[in-house]
């Protein structure tokens, strides 16, 4: 697996661009999504300061590309998503995060994708991609982020 890595298209976080950096990385494409673009649909569902998207965007931004994005249902729980299904592109995950000693609290967006027959943790604010080394590892990673209060969204091709 060594310099596969290398191969994979990883934007990394840049103010609160999470959104757009995470839409990029899913598609494996820097042109995939673009500030304008995602900003041409998100009024008033974003900090016009800073980039900070919500899930209206990120869900009207797939469909124009052709995707659809399911809830997954939390009760019960990640081991009951099938990583195999021919039309699952990818993961987005929605988690809490608490910065500044718990005076900053957010959500940010992490996204999932397999990729040569390896799931990928394509968080932006990694340095590189994180290889998973199994389904069940990317099924304990799900679960780890919906204990602490994470969302799990499916982007599937429609």
């Amino acid at each position: 697996m060594a310099g596969c890595e290398s191969q994979i298209y990883h934007e990394r976080q840049r103010l609160q661009f999470c959104l757009l950096h995470s839409l990029n990385n899913l598609f494996q494409d820097k042109d995939a999504f673009t500030r304008e673009g995602l900003d041409s649909i998100s009024e008033p569902h974003h900090n016009t300061l800073t980039g900070n998207y919500d899930v209206n965007v990120m869900i009207a931004a797939l469909e124009g590309k052709g995707k659809s994005v399911e809830w997954h249902d939390k009760r019960y729980g990640a081991y009951s998503i099938n990583l195999g299904a021919d039309t699952l592109m990818g993961i987005v995950l929605n988690v809490p995060v608490t910065r500044y000693v718990g005076l900053w609290r957010s959500r940010r967006w992490v996204v999932m994708r397999k990729i040569n027959g390896v799931w990928y943790n394509l968080d932006c604010d990694l340095t590189v991609p994180q290889p998973f080394t199994s389904e069940d590892e990317v099924k304990g990673f799900l679960d780890q982020n919906l204990s602490l209060g994470g969302e799990i969204l499916l982007v599937n091709n429609a």
